[in-house]
């Protein structure tokens, strides 16, 4: 049996006598390690300018070796001269607006090719131009302009740089409870150029607004290419230009909804647009009265993402209803068709107690440790095979967070705003355990809590901070709990609530917010750093050209790991939506991680990010200030990653193997020189107990030394052998070896 987790027995025997006394628990092992279809990325590098010069900085890939290092060339003169090793990234003081930069990668001593030239980014952001379409007028005649709103990214073509998808609102959009016409939403592909691939317009029959479409890009298929599925109607345009249903229809009622006609859901091409594959949307609306209100409110909340419910493979999560009933489905995509894997359905006896738990958004998360993702949706928590893990009961809210935010408890944590407070006991937002609903704590409310966000934001306290909006429960109000992760609380100053970035050096979160015009009802982005000393939160950028997205939220359009190493870009539009923003760290940092889009949860994220109620991706690790160093991810590329080329003369004339063993009083440490040349080498063999020469080893030759250490035990360490060819080579290798214990 393939297990993924351990599995525990007790024997018991039974005869006529009765049973007699349990067996001591065998536990089986968790044998099958499952390896997540994963897009290929290249290393991303990108040169910044920075206080004191130019920071350099590339992508650590999540199957690179622990031991990869890198070297850095500014104008083809190498600028490191010992390979970096304890970073992605580089601060050059010398670099200068003309400098032009390589990355190399050193592999077992060997130099080979990991990045082409790239050039200093002009200016303080990467300006992608976008193509802002047309004023409209609706059909009551009403004006209308466009913005450029939720973007994701997404791989179209396998060659491992990533493509914007830019998601277009108008201005009249509306949430669910407000009526009236709004314009047609549109969504385009753009590489990071400028140069936009196609425009896929939704058409009248879906209502523009943050509940009604979730788009997501991700590559389903595993052919290394990435797809777009998302809800379509009559009239929907695809990318080619061609209609989905009855080009003609139009099933708007005279306030505005869109409460008859077929409802789709369609698979669309990402390199062109052109739709693949169209199925009804299940559910379909069927009696509106009957999700909660008979005007088109509650029977339009749609949620998307994507899982991967089997470990293996990503499937598309789409649902409708959350205040009331709940209808989450699955489906696969195998190159041609969509195929639903299950649907899970509150009105089913079985599934009861999801009724009336989801939020404005979800979250993605292998929760109970078998490598399969779990759904988390709001309140409750739906396993990889689509049955209800649990359900808190505690109903519906406007946020939520997962990841390790208590990395010294077992498992993951979610941590969550909750709107029916009354009903809850008070809660205005809890902490629970991911993967059972155990409430650990909770911080206190009298009125609906709107915003709640958890990051590690205080570094005198172990694992990640959550806090809640307190006072009035405005959005932006500076009062509330701020709490620690065992639960104690901190202080009553909060930070701002809306999104959390890692932006700057170290394994904080930064405070992704907005200076909000309420007059106007914009916004312009900020990112800040919380001042645990006072309470208070610091500016570190703002850009009063941009601005943020979906009213008081702030949101920005897209925030992931783009460029560089694992701190987060993050892109927002100029005022007048000609282009995105995409701004990235200026500071240096002595953290190494691989890029946060080869882990799991992080790249789910990313996904779903423009759900709803826009949430800010989590790692599947604990990242902050006394953190771990995660482990390698367990993924396998869709497409083959180019093999990196040897660079000539990068390779050493000799190899080394470390060996020892016991002799008399002590353990002998044995260094194994290996010519491994075309002609004589000679070199000096350097130990932390002593030094020898090898004095000219012929071609193909090997020579052991050995060093008595003079005790049963040693630490680890390195031994270093410098050499000089006969045909003028030379260089220093170095080898590292492990400590013995006595």
């Amino acid at each position: 049996m393939l297990t993924t987790i351990p599995y525990y027995y007790t024997v018991v025997g039974v005869n006529a006598g009765g049973a007699g006394d349990d067996s001591e628990q065998v536990a089986t092992e968790a044998i099958t390690t499952l390896e997540r279809q994963t897009e290929y990325l290249d290393r991303a590098p990108v040169a910044v300018h920075a206080d004191n010069g130019v920071l350099v900085s590339w992508r650590m890939l999540g199957s690179d070796p622990d031991d990869i290092a890198f070297h850095v060339y500014r104008d083809g003169e190498k600028i490191t001269d010992e390979p970096v090793t304890g970073s992605t990234n580089l601060l050059d003081e010398a670099g200068s607006d003309g400098s032009v930069y390589t990355v190399t990668q050193v592999l077992d001593g060997s130099e080979y090719t990991a990045t082409g030239d790239f050039g200093v980014q002009a200016g303080d952001y990467l300006s992608v131009p976008l193509d802002k379409p047309a004023d409209g007028y609706t059909k009551d005649g009403q004006p209308f302009t466009y913005s450029a709103n939720d973007t994701s990214v997404g791989d179209i073509d396998g060659d491992g740089t990533y493509e914007l998808f830019v998601k277009w609102d108008p201005s009249n959009a509306k949430d669910n409870s407000q009526a009236g016409y709004t314009g047609n939403v549109l969504l385009d592909a753009y590489r990071l150029d400028g140069t936009r691939l196609w425009r896929i317009d939704l058409g009248r029959n879906i209502r523009a607004g943050a509940h009604y479409t979730q788009f997501q890009v991700f590559d389903y298929d595993g052919n290394g290419k990435a797809e777009v599925i998302m809800k379509t109607a009559d009239g929907t345009i695809d990318g080619a230009g061609t209609p989905i249903g009855n080009a003609s229809a139009d099933h708007r009622n005279s306030s505005g909804y869109v409460l008859q006609g077929p409802e789709f859901l369609t698979v669309f091409d990402g390199a062109t647009g052109a739709a693949i594959d169209t199925i009804d949307y299940n559910p379909p609306r069927g009696d509106v009265g009957a999700w909660g209100d008979g005007y088109g409110n509650r029977v339009d909340r749609f949620l998307a993402g994507t899982a991967y419910l089997d470990g293996e493979h990503p499937s598309a999560i789409f649902s409708r209803g959350y205040y009331t009933r709940a209808v989450v489905a699955a489906y696969d995509f195998d190159g041609e068709k969509l195929i639903e894997r299950w649907v899970t359905d509150s009105n089913d006896e079985a599934n009861e107690a999801l009724f009336g738990q989801g939020n404005h958004n979800l979250s993605i998360a292998d929760v109970d440790g078998d490598g399969k993702d779990e759904i988390i949706y709001g309140s409750a928590t739906l396993d990889d095979d689509g049955g209800l893990l649990y359900s808190t009961g505690l109903g519906h809210g406007d946020a939520i967070h997962v990841s390790d935010l208590i990395p010294s408890r077992p498992g993951l944590e979610v941590f969550a705003a909750q709107e029916h407070v009354s009903a809850e006991g008070g809660m205005g937002a809890t902490m629970r355990d991911a993967a059972t609903g155990e409430i650990l704590w909770s911080i206190p409310a009298v009125r609906d809590t709107g915003r709640a966000a958890a990051g590690d934001v205080d570094p005198r306290y172990e694992g990640a901070e959550g806090w809640a909006i307190g006072g009035d429960s405005a959005w932006n109000s500076e009062v509330g709990q701020l709490v620690s992760a065992d639960g104690e609380v901190i202080s009553e100053a909060i930070p701002p609530a809306n999104f959390l970035a890692w932006f700057d050096g170290d394994p904080l979160r930064e405070i992704v917010d907005h200076t909000f015009d309420q007059e106007g009802y914009w916004g312009y982005p900020t990112i800040s750093k919380w001042n645990w000393e006072t309470g208070t939160t610091d500016v570190i950028l703002a850009d009063e050209g941009a601005r943020s997205n979906n009213g008081t939220k702030g949101t920005p359009n897209l925030q992931a790991d783009l460029f560089g190493d694992w701190r987060e870009e993050i892109a927002w539009r100029s005022a007048d939506s000609s282009e995105l923003r995409i701004y990235s760290t200026t500071d240096e940092t002595e953290l190494r991680l691989r890029t946060l889009m080869h882990d799991p949860v992080y790249r789910l994220g990313v996904a779903w990010q423009n759900t709803g109620y826009n949430q800010p991706p989590h790692t599947s690790y604990f990242l902050g200030e006394g953190m771990e160093m995660p482990a390698a991810p367990s993924i396998r590329y869709t497409v083959d990653a180019p093999e990196p080329e040897l660079i000539e003369g990068s390779t050493h004339s000799v190899s080394a193997e470390i060996t020892h063993r016991a002799i008399g009083n002590g353990l002998v440490l044995t260094v194994t020189v290996t010519n491994t040349s075309d002609d004589f080498v000679t070199a000096q063999v350097v130990t932390p107990y002593g030094e020898k020469k090898i004095q000219r080893l012929k071609a193909g030759a090997s020579r052991s030394i050995a060093f008595q250490t003079r005790s049963d035990s040693f630490d680890a360490g390195s031994v270093e052998i410098t050499y000089v060819g006969d045909d003028g080579s030379e260089g220093t290798l170095v080898v590292d070896y492990e400590g013995v214990t006595g």
